[in-house]
């Protein structure tokens, strides 16, 4: 039987991925946990409605990974956590128990809103939405002509379950993508947000930067007031406006998983799993939580990003195995707290930062669309192993 400590990892994504492997690092025992198969990259899904990439280009078999760095897989969707009995319920019924730690990194759920699953898709979604999103806009294509509305939402109980910046990706994606077929004149393009000033998060300077770019791409804004429902053909609002579509894109705000809802685990007013500085569970032993499902400490602009999930996880990597070793020495993700964004606008990027001291919105023409793109080569194989990691990467 083995002396390694065990640690159970929830969840297949850019949080649970990090902590299995930087665990293994450790020569931890881990099993990781996943309802899907696949590793989905995220903030390369932006090219999939414009046809430029498929699910498949932005997706690394889970296998491949467990194989990679020596975690044991199991993909079954996470239906209970018992986190004081240290013992986890899968759909299948199968219980795990046993371990001597527990991440839970199972991601957020959804705040929704009428109408909003049978008339919107959204780019962080469910990844079968961003390959129907394609299917959407090609038939618009065809047509030669439409009217176009992407925005997102937030979530009033916590300010940094937000996810701006793939809306203006996508929509930006999509005007390229319309210019280059010649056909941009005939479509609408609205960006819509509920809120007065979406985007605030990234910075002044950042804001005015956006409204220069809507501007010069003749994209409409339709904020600042409350969406009421979303229809087949379009979104109501509070004040009894409507915004024509034929295509909807949203990114709803987080929330807590209902898993983690209906879980023993302590929760913010929003859902999310309370945890300290370290990821710990407080109250409980040796319970941790990262990424979208914990909640996130820090300033008001804070944001749920990967590269935070990440930092969270290498750091509990580092934590556990310190913990194991009776080592009083721990890792805080405070101090790493920023907003980072390449964001793409399909022949070029802009790059955001955001950190307690500077907020910065710099233009990137034509280079910075492929640096993404050398970003999205560089996360598939440098979590295969195939290439070394970059420091902080």
């Amino acid at each position: 039987m083995s002396s390694k400590k065990s640690v159970l990892v929830l969840g297949g994504g850019f949080a649970g991925v990090e902590a299995a492997i930087f665990l293994r690092k450790n020569e931890m025992d881990v099993t990781l946990v996943s309802d899907r198969d696949y590793f989905y990259i995220y903030p390369t899904s932006i090219w999939i409605p414009t046809g430029e990439k498929t699910r498949e280009d932005v997706s690394v078999p889970l296998d491949k990974l467990a194989m990679a760095h020596g975690f044991q897989l199991i993909i079954d969707p996470v239906s209970k956590i018992e986190a004081a009995e240290k013992r986890v319920t899968l759909e299948s019924g199968r219980v795990m128990e046993g371990y001597d730690y527990l991440v839970v990194a199972i991601g957020q759920g959804k705040i929704t809103m009428p109408g909003m699953k049978e008339h919107s898709l959204s780019i962080c979604g469910a990844p079968e939405e961003a390959t129907a999103l394609y299917g959407k806009l090609d038939k618009l294509v065809a047509q030669g002509k439409g009217k176009i509305a992407m925005g997102f939402g937030g979530n009033p109980k916590d300010s940094s379950a937000v996810r701006g910046g793939p809306a203006f990706e996508v929509l930006f994606n999509v005007d390229t993508y319309l210019k280059r077929k010649g056909i941009r004149d005939n479509f609408e393009l609205t960006f819509f947000a509920p809120m007065a000033k979406p985007g605030q998060k990234m910075g002044d300077k950042a804001l005015d930067m956006m409204d220069k770019m809507f501007q010069m791409t003749n994209i409409k804004k339709r904020i600042g007031t409350k969406i009421v429902a979303f229809e087949a053909d379009g979104i109501s609002f509070e004040d009894g406006s409507k915004l024509e579509s034929d295509l909807t894109m949203f990114i709803s705000a987080g929330k807590g998983h209902p898993v983690l809802e209906a879980s023993d685990l302590p929760l913010s007013e929003a859902g999310f799993v309370l945890t300290n500085e370290y990821n710990e569970v407080e109250g409980f032993d040796c319970v941790y939580a990262i990424g979208d499902s914990a909640n996130l400490m820090g300033p008001d602009w804070r944001a749920k990003q990967g590269h935070v999930a990440e930092v969270m996880a290498r750091n509990t990597a580092y934590n556990i195995f310190q913990h194991s070793q009776n080592i009083d020495s721990k890792e805080s993700y405070i101090e790493h707290l920023n907003i980072l964004c390449v964001m793409d606008t399909g022949n070029g990027a802009a790059f955001v930062y955001r950190s307690e001291k500077s907020a910065k919105m710099i233009p990137m023409p034509i280079v910075g669309h492929w640096m993404k793109k050398g970003w999205g080569w560089y996360c598939k194989m440098s979590k295969l192993g195939k290439i070394p990691r970059l420091p902080g990467m």
